[in-house]
C-alpha cells in the first residue's frame, strides 16, 4: 500500500484509522462507505488498521482510533477523531472538489 503517494493527489484522499477491535471503528464505517460511494471515483479512499501499519500511523500521529482524514494535494484538508455522520463527511469532501471533479 503506498498511502505516501496517494495523498499526493490532487484528488482528494479520504483515509480512515482503525482498528478490528475498535467498536467505534466499526460504527463508522458505514458513513464512510456512504462517502465513499457517494463521491466514487472522484475521490481516493483507503482504511488502514493500525495494528497491522503501525509504522504509517505513527508518521500521521495517530493515537486515537477512529480517526479520519482528508488530504489533497499531500496536505491535510480535514481531520476528525471518533464518529463522525456520513452527511458531514460528504459536506467536508465537497469543499475540496474542483470543478472538473465534479
Amino acid at each position: 500500500m503506498d498511502v505516501l503517494e496517494i495523498i499526493k493527489s490532487e484528488k482528494p484522499t479520504l483515509i480512515n484509522f482503525f482498528a478490528t477491535w475498535c467498536g467505534p471503528c466499526h460504527a463508522m464505517k458505514p458513513n464512510l462507505d456512504q462517502a465513499a460511494a457517494h463521491y466514487g471515483e472522484r475521490i481516493n479512499y483507503e482504511r488502514i488498521d493500525v495494528d497491522e501499519y503501525a509504522q504509517l500511523s505513527g508518521k500521521f500521529g495517530i493515537r486515537s482510533i477512529p480517526t479520519t482524514i482528508l488530504f489533497k494535494n499531500n496536505e491535510i484538508v480535514w481531520k476528525h477523531t471518533g464518529v463522525y455522520p456520513g452527511t458531514e463527511i460528504i459536506k467536508r469532501i465537497g469543499e475540496h472538489i474542483t470543478v472538473e471533479q465534479k
